[in-house]
């Protein structure tokens, strides 16, 4: 058996490209998971707006049923949060929510369903990339030059 080497006309080019390859879905899955962590900060707070208006006596039945529905998909957050304290979480949460999808129990909080496609994760990358730069403009321009007297 010939073994051949394979040598690219570029390989720094192609060790670039493979880094920010690897850059950009590392920034889609942070965008993926803040998404899903502000849905989720949103539900809570409605679940809890709709707790207090129980204990005046002033909410629906259907209300009710959402606020608890959200109730447990805080239960849920808080069972995986066990996992992600365990030793070795980067394998063991994975493979507890690929054995629920396997046996048919959803073990993810349902704002973690929710697949967004690229182009809006890109477009929501682009958006606060160009916020940030904005940010960074008007503070310089807002510092101003010591007076000298």
């Amino acid at each position: 058996m010939r073994l051949y080497k394979v040598i690219h006309r570029a390989p720094i080019r192609v060790a670039k490209i493979s880094t920010k390859r690897q850059q950009l879905r590392f920034k889609r899955a942070m965008v993926a998971l803040k998404i899903a962590l502000a849905q989720e900060k949103q539900e809570t707070k409605e679940m809890l707006t709709i707790y207090r208006r129980y204990t005046q006596g002033d909410v629906s039945k259907e209300d009710l049923q959402k606020a608890n529905a959200q109730f447990v998909d805080i239960l849920k957050g808080l069972g995986l949060g066990v996992f992600a304290v365990l030793p070795f979480a980067p394998v063991t949460i994975p493979l507890v929510v690929k054995l629920g999808q396997w046996v048919g129990v959803d073990v993810l909080p349902s704002s973690f369903n929710i697949n967004k496609s690229l182009k809006d994760i890109d477009q929501q990358i682009a958006d606060e990339e160009q916020h940030h730069h904005h940010a960074e403009k008007t503070a310089k321009s807002d510092v101003k030059p010591p007076v000298k007297k």
